[in-house]
């Protein structure tokens, strides 16, 4: 089963952490790396280490979705792991994903839990069995190829957040089945996925495309008057804080929301999620 599967890793300045996500996953599994910061000296040093992984540069920061949907359009496999570079997985959780393919052939994505990070619909300290359910989050996800492209992957529309809820949410709709397995486990280190000398521009980065997507995500499926009563606490709340922040002159503080504020207003005003982190 292992020759079955082809796991796909975008990536963004995340030096420092995927070499270890490349050493948990078995030297018999394909790997495709998206390398978003067109790294060249990575991509040498990652085909150089490893005899399993190609690693792609993008040229451009694509962000998650596209990042991703670049990785899937080159795999041959029936299965392809969706993974965040500072994901490790436990030794046995290839292998019980193995397991659940013969139980559960008509799936369309089965995520791990994570030891380091709980989910908000699933509480796998009281129940150790698999369970659908109607989303998972993002940094792990095995697809079942031939149902996910039935919806064509992730919406590129989006450039960080709501990619994996939207996608969830599209499968929801054409009712294929979402599970999640205590059973498979992964090591999440949530929030470090880069290296740290690029946080603070990360920082802002996430903040305005948090806001961006949450919008977006409204609007695509409840309608734009419907996101705008949703939303509004969010802007007005935004704007005070920054303006609190400036006045006391805590100017990082203040920047933070002065970038969700900004995320806001263009995914109001319909336009492109276009803010890309500064180097």
């Amino acid at each position: 089963m292992m020759n079955n599967l082809t796991v796909i890793i975008v990536s963004f300045h995340s030096e420092n952490k995927i070499f270890d996500c490349i050493n948990s996953i078995n030297k018999n599994v394909r790997i495709v790396v998206i390398e978003n910061s067109n790294n060249k000296n990575l991509k040498e040093k990652l085909e150089l280490t490893y005899s399993n992984v190609i690693c792609i540069l993008s040229k451009m920061n694509l962000g998650y979705g596209a990042g991703n949907n670049l990785g899937l359009s080159m795999v041959d496999t029936d299965y392809a792991l969706i993974l965040n570079p500072d994901v490790v997985l436990n030794i046995d959780t290839l292998d019980n994903f193995n397991l659940n393919v013969r139980k559960y052939p008509d799936f369309g994505i089965i995520a791990p839990i994570s030891k380091n990070e709980e989910y908000s619909n699933f509480n796998f300290l009281k129940d150790q069995t698999i369970k659908e359910v109607e989303y998972v989050k993002g940094f792990a996800m095995f697809f079942n190829m031939k149902k996910v492209k039935e919806i064509n992957f992730f919406d590129e529309n989006f450039f960080l957040y709501f990619e994996e809820i939207d996608l969830c949410k599209r499968l929801n709709k054409k009712g294929i089945k979402i599970f999640i397995d205590p059973s498979m486990v992964v090591n999440h280190f949530g929030g470090a996925s880069h290296d740290s000398k690029v946080n603070e521009q990360m920082e802002l980065s996430r903040n305005w495309h948090w806001m961006w997507s949450t919008f977006y995500y409204h609007k695509k499926h409840f309608g734009y008057m419907r996101s705008i009563l949703k939303i509004y606490p969010k802007l007005f709340s935004s704007l005070l804080k920054f303006l609190m922040y400036l006045f006391i002159f805590r100017l990082n503080k203040s920047a933070i929301y002065k970038y969700r504020f900004l995320g806001l207003i263009n995914s109001i005003l319909l336009k492109k999620s276009w803010y890309r982190p500064k180097f």
